[in-house]
């Protein structure tokens, strides 16, 4: 092993709620030193989720292994102190909505023209420009407003959201392969730059079905999959019901029902009813995979989010682990995703309290005294939360 791929790498993560903070996630799992600029009201995420040690689930999950100082940006000396950071910087995340950062006398141009080498990631629901750029949008108005409601509604849904916010993790994961792309050019060119992410953009470019859509062509899609009760529990077969038909009745596993004069639809009701009662004489999960495997089928057990710590590959894998709870106990997370050849990956530590580091990072990042760090609280630039148990 070699470490961590980013480190070295410095990340001001201006960002709130899901799609930066993802984004700032996944660059603390791989080495970087992401910091996380909280405003004095907090992240909203705060108060989603169960609560251990002062720090909500939904916070925990997407601002692990950060640091974090808290300044409030509209108070006299925030600015000076930004550009202070930013001269340290490598990146900055921000999901605010467009021309907010500039207002604050923090955006780009103003932090590029203290720190050339800066990349900045602007991650927005509607993109920098056009007519929607002002409005605000979290992952469910993003999902409206692709047709991802309404299309799943007409697949036999209702219309609901999704039950993720895939527009959110969509626009961060892009825009993380934005940033490490710019990372890469700026090794031969020497400069940074300015990244501008759209969740609308991000989501409709990830968006495997929206061909379909684009071209009126709905009724040329591959059958959805279906879901079977077996003696074992329900699964979902990835298989055309037309083609799993032909294996059932060619292997001689299920004989065709279909009766002289039989109507279509009654014919199609009969072959399902005798395909359900097969995977109904599955008993167990060994009967289940020995029938799967023998008619090299794709299958998955539809199981409840309680059953995931059991789920043999996250198990095997490592994909859920336990880290400080704050609380002196542990509390489970995702891992990374990433699994390297030669270099480490992983969450490297809990999410923290507002302000937790605003000492630490000052002084490694600036060379600030104790002096200047009680200055800047005394006048209100910096904050912090007590400790849970203070």
């Amino acid at each position: 092993m070699s470490g961590y791929p980013l480190e070295g790498v410095k990340a001001l993560d201006f960002s709130r709620v899901l799609a930066g903070p993802f984004a700032g996630r996944m660059l603390a799992d791989l080495g970087a030193d992401v910091v996380k600029v909280e405003p004095p009201d907090g992240d909203s995420t705060r108060l989603w989720g169960k609560m251990v040690g002062g720090i909500s689930g939904y916070f925990s999950y997407a601002n692990a292994g950060k640091r974090n100082i808290s300044i409030d940006l509209r108070a006299d000396g925030a600015k000076d102190l930004v550009l202070a950071l930013a001269r340290c910087a490598d990146v900055v995340l921000e999901n605010f909505r467009p021309g907010v950062m500039d207002r604050l006398g923090v955006g780009y141009g103003a932090l590029s023209a203290v720190n050339p080498r800066l990349v900045m990631v602007s991650i927005s629901g509607f993109g920098r420009n056009g007519p929607d750029s002002h409005r605000p949008a979290y992952a469910p108005i993003v999902h409206a407003e692709l047709g991802l409601i309404e299309r799943a509604a007409r697949r036999g849904g209702m219309r609901q959201d999704l039950p993720l916010s895939a527009a959110d993790t969509n626009a961060g994961l892009h825009g993380l392969v934005a940033l490490l792309s710019a990372l890469l050019m700026r090794t031969r060119t020497g400069a940074g730059q300015h990244i501008d992410i759209a969740m609308m953009d991000a989501t409709l470019a990830t968006d495997d079905q929206v061909h379909f859509e684009l071209e009126d062509a709905e009724e040329t899609r591959n059958l959805p999959p279906d879901i079977w009760e077996t003696g074992a529990g329900p699964i979902l077969v990835s298989a055309d019901f037309r083609y799993l038909w032909r294996l059932l009745t060619e292997s001689g596993r299920v004989s065709d029902p279909q009766q002289p004069g039989m109507s279509l639809e009654a014919k199609i009701a009969a072959r399902r009813g005798a395909v359900a009662a097969f995977m109904l004489s599955l008993a167990d999960w060994d009967a289940v995979e020995h029938a799967m495997a023998l008619m090299n089928l794709a299958w998955g057990r539809v199981r409840g989010g309680e059953t995931l710590r059991a789920q043999p590959t996250l198990k095997a894998r490592g994909a859920i682990v336990e880290i400080d709870d704050g609380a002196g106990g542990v509390r489970p997370i995702a891992q990374s995703p990433y699994r390297f050849s030669a270099a480490a990956s992983g969450v490297r530590g809990p999410a923290s309290r507002r302000g937790a580091h605003n000492s630490d990072v000052l002084r490694d990042w600036l060379g600030a005294s104790q002096a200047e760090i009680d200055a800047w609280l005394d006048r209100g630039v910096l904050c912090v939360d007590a400790a849970p148990d203070a």
